[in-house]
């Protein structure tokens, strides 16, 4: 049976909210702890309100069962949630003609709607940094193409592990042609920004309140269709000495302006 083991302070909390607030998984979980320190008993008191099974164990079991993680995945901070079973597929996972779809029917019509297009951002620690600043600066969806890009299911646990919990609450679609998903986009009122350099400065520019933001691979950055697709190319300016940010930090950037702007 597939497993699924998040680490550290926030995902679990989020996967504990996320569950008593969906009323999903709890019956796959198992949060696992060491010394309860402040933080987690906090956690555990509100894992047991919703029945999720606690155990106390010891720092050398939870060692055991994060060794096949990432480096970074294994400082488990003395709590992990185990989650069993089919049922720990992420439930953020939508599909984008549904979700377009339901856009244009919700009579909640929102000033500022921001869609992230990630393209060819294979790194999942990237992509999932991305996601975390997508719910920090309110992004509605974030679209990933089914190929160069980090969506396997093996991708997925470090996804889940870097956005901090926030990959249960920001809702992404892998699509098989980014380019058919902006000519829908655009088809429905979304203006399209890519960023590269050599753009308008985001110091200077107007993000539109139904906006997409486009973000290529450090290697290759934005596909030739993609970047014709644009309306506009919109850059950072930088002080440093190295060629440019790293895609997270920078789609972080672009994210708080885009927030900034509608506020």
């Amino acid at each position: 049976m597939a497993e699924l083991i998040l680490t550290g302070f926030h995902a679990v909390e989020e996967s504990v909210r996320n569950a008593a607030i969906k009323k999903e998984n709890v019956s796959a979980m198992q949060i696992f702890y060491s010394n309860p320190g402040p933080r987690i008993k906090k956690i555990i008191q509100q894992a047991n309100k919703i029945g999720i099974l606690v155990t106390q164990t010891d720092m050398k079991t939870l060692d055991e069962m994060t060794k096949n993680l990432g480096v970074a995945e294994r400082d488990h901070r003395g709590i992990v949630i185990q989650i069993k079973g089919v049922n720990s597929r992420p439930s953020n996972i939508v599909d984008f003609d549904n979700w377009l779809y339901e856009l244009n029917q919700s009579t909640d019509k929102a000033n500022h709607i921001t869609v992230v297009i990630l393209d060819s951002v294979t790194d999942p620690h990237n992509v999932g940094a991305i996601i975390r600043s997508a719910d920090q600066f309110g992004a509605s969806l974030v679209l990933l193409p089914e190929r160069n890009s980090a969506n396997k299911v093996n991708d997925n646990d470090v996804i889940l592990r870097t956005s901090a919990g926030a990959a249960a609450w920001v809702p992404v679609s892998v699509v098989p042609n980014l380019v058919r998903c902006v000519e829908k986009l655009k088809d429905n009122g979304f203006w399209v920004y890519g960023a590269d350099a050599g753009g308008t400065s985001v110091q200077e520019g107007k993000f539109a309140g139904k906006t997409v933001l486009i973000m290529g691979s450090e290697g290759s950055g934005i596909s030739r269709l993609l970047k014709e697709q644009c309306d506009s190319i919109v850059s950072i300016p930088t002080c440093g000495k190295i060629d440019s940010l790293n895609v997270s930090v920078a789609t972080g950037v672009l994210l708080y302006e885009i927030y900034r702007q509608g506020l």
